[in-house]
């Protein structure tokens, strides 16, 4: 056990450490996602919508989302407000503003294409059955939404799971940082600490995201 760097694990709390900053990690994406799902579905009907205003402003946010990686926005929103506006943002805090901006574009653009995709006749057969707007959206438009968004939304879950551990570059002690300081103080008498310890890191966000993938596999097959 000892060739392949796991025997630092076993030392002292560090695979409690290691625990502690996956939770770190898995905190920030389950605020940031709750926070994208909310003002998602609300960007998502307007993208869907006819005003031709908005709909090119989400279209800009969404491109800008889509082209800046998320670590430059990390870099921007930490030290940059710092420095011009005077503001005293915590690196979770900053970290939750990021993953929550990409997230709410990204959201938005799953409910804009779930609604799109619904033919346009069940929208006009429910009127014509005399149902009224909210009914039509109620019963009929959104239980189909719902069931085509899910799959897709679990999906960028774990995308925003995985995509944490860039927030150790603005020094948030996650699962990755944690790592790097074990290996750091094992070097000298374990050089293979780093195969253990980053192999251990793997198979930890495989726990996680292995079954929300899952779930998104078998959700997709049953409504299909």
């Amino acid at each position: 056990m000892q060739s392949l760097g796991l025997d630092v694990l076993f030392k002292g709390k560090n695979f409690v450490r290691l625990l502690g900053g996956l939770w770190v990690a898995v905190r920030i994406s389950l605020i940031s996602v709750a926070i994208s799902i909310a003002l998602g579905l609300i960007m998502g009907m307007l993208m869907a919508g006819k005003n031709r205003v908005l709909k090119a402003m989400f279209r800009v946010y969404l491109e800008i989302v889509r082209i800046m990686p998320q670590m430059v926005l990390l870099f921007v929103v930490y030290f940059g407000t710092t420095r011009v506006f005077g503001w005293n943002l915590s690196p979770e805090a900053s970290a939750i503003i990021v993953f929550s901006f990409w997230g709410v574009a990204e959201m938005g653009d799953l409910v804009r294409g779930a609604l799109v995709s619904i033919p346009r006749i069940q929208y006009e057969s429910a009127e014509a059955l005399g149902l009224t707007t909210a009914q039509v959206y109620l019963y009929v438009i959104l239980p189909q939404t719902f069931r085509r968004l899910v799959p897709l939304s679990i999906n960028l879950i774990t995308r925003m799971i995985k995509t944490t551990s860039l927030v150790m570059m603005i020094g948030i002690v996650e699962v990755l940082k944690v790592a790097q300081q074990i290996i750091e103080a094992n070097r000298r008498t374990s050089p293979n600490a780093a195969f253990g310890v980053f192999a251990t890191v793997f198979l930890l966000y495989f726990l996680i995201c292995w079954p929300i993938s899952r779930l998104a596999g078998y959700l997709e097959k049953r409504w299909a």
